[in-house]
């Protein structure tokens, strides 16, 4: 069922950057005064992006529904992780099935627009996008053109305060036990919030191994591969003094994936503790 709820979420993204794409249509923004202006799409008007958004609430109600009669059937109870602790639902209950099919798009969302952030971080500085690059600075909009250290802190910000917006409702539902205090109910927050930026480790992990594969294998000049290139490098810029370099082997890559896991690993177990302990 996970591999499933994962397939769905992917489909559900799709229909989010389907819809987003309607919105940053050149095209269908442009003015009748430019020659582009004059160019008008074969489709009805009517269809601004909306059966997008209309698709993707179908398909939220239509899983929540699935899990609620699979899942009792199959032993399967749904779970979120947020880094620190994870969150149970039972799928015998359609509200909560439902509520995680909402929950699990969500936190879906959240990791994607995550993983624009940090590659707006790490392409801060470039002195010319690429293709790729200007798509997410499309999607970021005006975030990507805040200072590093702002844009370093949102997910933190953002984390926290989606879990105080949250904490009412899963309590209410006896989802998570409720806070003892307004203290506890920050630091649980806080704590939540910290997580967050674990979701970054995977992609560090990924863009670092395809860096590594197109540094010793030509690949052509395809604008993916360039992207590639200019964000490895870039990530890998806090190493570069470092002699990690034996021969014509560079040894940063892969120092650097080891670094990132070995860092998340004890991140995630020390702030699983932490939450555990909470009050403090």
């Amino acid at each position: 069922m996970e591999l499933i709820d994962f397939i769905l979420n992917l489909a559900g993204l799709l229909l989010w950057v389907g819809w987003l794409s309607v919105r940053f249509d050149p095209v269908a923004k442009s003015l009748p005064a430019t020659l582009a202006g004059t160019i008008r799409r074969a489709e009805p008007r009517g269809r601004s992006g909306w059966h997008f958004v209309a698709a993707l609430v179908g398909l939220l109600l239509f899983r929540g529904l699935l899990y609620w009669q699979i899942g009792p059937a199959i032993d399967w109870t749904p779970s979120l992780g947020l880094g620190a602790t994870a969150i149970f639902l039972r799928s015998d209950f359609l509200g909560r099935a439902l509520l995680f099919s909402v929950l699990s798009f969500a936190l879906a969302l959240a990791v994607f627009y995550l993983w624009l952030l940090f590659l707006s971080l790490v392409n801060c500085r470039a002195a010319e996008a690429t293709p790729l690059q200007r798509l997410v600075r499309l999607h970021l909009g005006r975030i990507d053109g805040w200072s590093w250290p702002l844009k370093l802190v949102l997910p933190f910000l953002l984390g926290t305060l989606v879990w105080l917006t949250l904490m009412p409702l899963l309590t209410g539902w006896k989802i998570i036990p409720p806070a003892h205090s307004l203290a506890h109910r920050l630091e649980q927050a806080g704590t939540i919030g910290l997580g967050m930026y674990l979701r970054w480790k995977f992609l560090i992990g990924g863009l670092l191994v395809l860096y590594l594969l197109g540094s010793y294998v030509f690949l052509g000049n395809h604008p993916f591969w360039n992207f590639i290139a200019v964000t490895g490098r870039n990530a890998l810029g806090p190493l570069c003094r470092l002699p990690l370099r034996v021969g014509k082997i560079d040894l940063a890559p892969v120092v650097a994936i080891a670094l990132v896991f070995l860092a998340a690993g004890l991140a995630e177990r020390g702030l699983t503790a932490l939450y555990q302990r909470l009050p403090l």
